[in-house]
């Protein structure tokens, strides 16, 4: 009779105790950065800044690379193939070209229009 009990093991499922540890300390590391970044955005918030384009500049800084910790390391896309990303780059793309275009036609009107307000007395 053979032993199977080595066949279940983590071993031989190409897992040792040091790859998992790894793995274990990859992701403490990604969530004590959340972490920070979240007091870091909660402690941003009681500071003034003299423009509001600074402070959105400064919190989607922050989003952003909470962003693409999320992304990278929960959602395991930085262990993806080239397709993952070419098609989130079109998405991105797309993304910022439709918001460009809605932004740059919001004051379009037809001619011999005019804006009339949505409540009236």
């Amino acid at each position: 009779m053979s032993d199977h009990s080595h066949s279940n093991s983590p071993a031989a499922a190409g897992h040792d105790d040091h790859d998992i540890a790894g793995h274990v300390r990859v992701y403490l590391g990604v969530f004590l950065a959340l972490l920070v970044g979240t007091v870091v955005t909660v402690g941003l918030y009681y500071v003034h800044f003299e423009s509001m384009a600074v402070t959105i500049t400064i919190a989607l800084f922050i989003a952003s690379i909470k962003a693409f910790l999320v992304a990278g390391y929960f959602m395991h896309l930085l262990s993806e193939k080239k397709m993952i990303y070419s098609m989130l780059a079109v998405t991105g793309v797309f993304f910022f070209a439709l918001g460009a275009l809605t932004l740059w036609s919001s004051n379009d009107m037809p001619r011999n229009t005019e804006m009339k307000a949505l409540y009236s007395r």
